[in-house]
């Protein structure tokens, strides 16, 4: 399975509590719920688009809590977003949950050795292994490298403080924009699909004048 992260960021990068004010006040973050005025349609849209390639979902402890704590009450039969959360497999990575406190059925909890466990997941057949919100799991795949695809909705909000989906010390990446993922949604919202080509590393380069032209040098 290819390993995708999946996430809605503000224009800082802003990727902490973006659906109500008390969905995670961690580190004293008062700004939460600055996604909810832009949903729309065309937002929906794009994320059923990513749960359709959902095979199985793997979580850090406080975003499965959040989200077992949301989905198991939508019971619409139609509701694509809620069938998957509620059917497919889930891993949650916590060295003190027990498994009676994974009850959101079928739920494997990663205790040790986490990497290992990831990259053992991502062997086994289907479509995608989904990472949903899980702010310091997802640090942790980058560092690691075994993010396959990251896919963003970025929405029109400058939140000012939170936890960034890139926060100061990330490991240096280089992505590129597979042709006609990326496009802006009605009302300013951006929908982004980058894979890594580099890790450990940027792109880099200079302008410099040619014959009286500015050229691009890349290094």
């Amino acid at each position: 399975m290819l390993l995708s992260v999946n996430v809605f960021v503000s224009l800082d990068g802003v990727m902490q509590g973006p659906g109500a004010p008390d969905e995670d006040r961690s580190e004293g973050f008062d700004r939460g719920g600055w996604l909810v005025p832009h949903a729309s349609p065309h937002t929906n849209e794009v994320v059923e688009g990513w749960f359709r390639e959902a095979d199985a979902f793997l979580f850090g402890r406080t975003s499965y809590g959040l989200l077992g704590g949301y989905w198991p009450k939508v019971t619409a039969p139609d509701d694509l977003i809620a069938s998957k959360l509620n059917t497919l497999p889930k891993y949650v990575v916590s060295r003190t949950m027990t498994d009676e406190e994974a009850a959101w059925s079928p739920t494997t909890v990663l205790r040790t050795e986490v990497v290992d466990n990831v990259r053992r997941l991502k062997e086994q057949p289907g479509k995608e292994l989904q990472v949903h919100g899980s702010w310091k799991l997802v640090q942790a795949l980058h560092r690691a490298g075994l993010v396959d695809l990251y896919r963003l909705l970025q929405y029109p909000v400058v939140v000012g403080t939170g936890k960034r989906l890139f926060p100061d010390g990330s490991t240096p990446a280089t992505f590129a924009t597979p042709e006609g993922s990326s496009h802006v949604l009605p009302g300013g919202v951006v929908s982004l699909t980058l894979t890594p080509t580099t890790l450990g590393r940027i792109s880099a380069g200079a302008y410099t004048v040619d014959e009286g032209r500015s050229t691009a040098v890349r290094s």
